[in-house]
């Protein structure tokens, strides 16, 4: 029988998940950037596969902290710590990918350098951002209002859709960018700005990792 007491119980825990998780996931990160340069060099259907990628990492993830790592993690600090620290330095190994990119042959063209399923992989397994937002997620939504393993899979279900929606978003705004990239020069110019942006995010994350081990 039809409940609106259990529908509006449901839409104020997604307003709540969504005001909480969206400007997390939509706002510029190591992934996100990565999804708007493959967009600017593969387009939508072929930076599909890096999609892929990264959101099935991300729902595992989701689905192991969920289910007991996270509070494994949470009692050993300094992992989370390890994992941010080598999280950063793979950023900057992007980094340099994209400047050495801008230094290569005029002769390779923009599919040569495509993002790959394996690049998903790599990228999500190595984001400190989303071992940062599954953090947060369960230890702010995760609150018991009905069964734990229900609650969880709500969660893991409402992620993997946002993260999707805004993964082609960003891939759809780069493809749109790209509108405009129609010489290496231009190119090049957008190596280094995304080059410089992810360097950004991987001195944000190093700084707050050493504050986070000198203040123990």
């Amino acid at each position: 029988m039809f409940n609106p007491i259990i529908v509006d119980m449901n839409t104020e825990y997604f307003l709540l998940f969504f005001g909480l998780m969206f400007p997390l996931v939509f706002s510029p990160g190591p992934a996100n950037i990565v999804f708007s340069m493959s967009g600017i060099r593969q387009g939508v259907k072929g930076s599909i596969p890096l999609i892929i990628g990264v959101d099935l990492i991300f729902i595992i993830y989701s689905l192991i902290i969920g289910f007991g790592l996270g509070e494994v993690l949470q009692r050993y600090p300094n992992l989370i710590l390890i994992f941010q620290t080598l999280g950063a330095l793979y950023i900057i190994y992007l980094a340099y990918k994209f400047i050495k990119t801008s230094k290569a042959n005029n002769s390779h063209t923009v599919s040569d350098k495509a993002f790959t399923f394996k690049d998903g992989i790599v990228l999500q397994m190595l984001n400190p951002k989303g071992w940062t937002m599954l953090f947060l997620m369960f230890s702010t939504l995760l609150d018991g209002s009905f069964d734990r393993n229900s609650q969880v899979l709500y969660l893991v279900c409402m992620l993997a859709v946002l993260n999707i929606a805004t993964h082609f978003t960003w891939v759809a705004a780069g493809n749109y960018i790209s509108k405009w990239v129609n010489n290496s020069k231009t190119e090049k110019y957008l190596n280094y700005f995304f080059s410089g942006s992810l360097l950004l995010v991987a001195v944000w994350i190093l700084i707050n990792v050493y504050l986070e081990a000198v203040t123990r």
